[in-house]
């Protein structure tokens, strides 16, 4: 015999719990004049064959076709008001989540220019809050076909909305000076929010605050940098030469130290030389020109543009294999993202 459901509800909410299905294994067995019973910050999503349909908020509510009419519309004509009829019922919780940490697992690039490489990469961490303003859009997109949904399964893709619109705004204000970041905090802060807003709506959310604890620079190799696609080739190559030559003319000890020390110098010259032969060379033995690549991609024409950027460097023997698979694989996971 068919077991009914005559009440459902879902009084122990977890700390970080998101999202609740009931029953936990499935569909369940309901008919009309079942109990649905919503407690305070939490609203009751019906589901249907994987389908978000109605939403009843908090509440003691007696299924009826007032209440639930998309889910007795999907039943269908034959449907009876006696007959008992499969369903999920999510419950959501509209609570706030207040100081969720987030920090920058890559950093931020930031320009500088006249200083230094002409870059400096930016890390920082801070805390944020949100909350779930729509029920049903918040199912269809995070909710549906888990029994549990948890913060810890949720934010690493909230991360990547707050820091997507932190790293676009910082490229945006273009600070110049990193000693000028720290005083722009407050200016940060109200950007990403306001950049977030309607990613953060699409899928049933509201980013209630975001604040930044430092935001602070940390030394940039020019490999790295090189290997970001920040570095063109010409300097990236002057730089290695200026290195090689200046570990040519140290000298710890020794009495040869003086004869090693011209030598390194004059090492360095002609390295220098060559390069300037080199650059002079250029316009005579034209080389195909490659796409312009944006310092800091985000649409996904920018990203693709960076990917196939990547494939020419390869190729042309301007990055190692490992660095090529390390950044490929990152930006196809941000095209992922956007595509999702």
């Amino acid at each position: 015999m068919v077991r009914i459901l005559d009440i459902v509800e879902h009084p122990n909410v977890g700390r970080d719990e998101l999202a609740w299905r009931e029953p936990q294994g499935g569909s369940g067995d309901f008919r009309l004049g079942s109990q649905c019973i919503v407690r305070e910050n939490q609203a009751a999503v019906f589901v249907r064959d994987g389908q978000a349909l109605d939403v009843l908020p908090a509440g003691r509510h007696t299924l009826s076709t007032g209440n639930i009419p998309l889910l007795v519309n999907a039943l269908g004509v034959l449907f009876s008001g006696n007959s008992p009829f499969k369903a999920e019922v999510y419950y959501i919780n509209l609570k706030e989540f207040p100081q969720v940490g987030w920090g920058t697992p890559a950093p931020i690039p930031v320009k500088t220019p006249g200083q230094g490489l002409g870059w400096v990469l930016l890390q920082g961490h801070g805390v944020m809050a949100f909350r779930v303003i729509d029920g049903q859009a918040f199912a269809n997109k995070y909710a549906i076909g888990q029994a549990r949904l948890m913060l810890d399964e949720l934010k690493e893709r909230l991360l990547s909305m707050v820091l997507s619109a932190l790293q676009e705004t910082i490229g945006q204000v273009d600070p110049g000076d990193v000693m000028r970041v720290s005083s722009m905090y407050g200016q940060l802060e109200g950007a990403v929010r306001a950049k977030s807003a309607d990613e953060f709506a699409a899928v049933g959310l509201q980013l209630m605050d975001f604040q930044i604890k430092t935001l602070s620079p940390r030394p940039a190799a020019a490999e790295e940098l090189r290997g970001m696609g920040l570095l063109d080739i010409a300097t990236y190559e002057r730089l290695q030469a200026a290195d090689a030559a200046r570990d040519l003319a140290s000298n710890p000890s020794g009495s040869g130290g003086a004869t090693e020390g011209a030598m390194g110098m004059m090492a360095m010259q002609m390295m220098m030389q060559q390069m300037q032969q080199k650059q002079q060379q250029q316009p005579q033995q034209p080389q195909p020109q490659q796409p312009a690549v944006p310092a800091n991609p985000q649409t996904r024409e920018e990203i693709q543009a960076v990917i196939d950027s990547l494939d020419m460097r390869l190729a042309n023997g301007e990055i190692s294999e490992a660095v090529y698979t390390r950044l490929v694989e990152k930006w196809e996971k941000k095209l992922q993202e956007l595509g999702g």
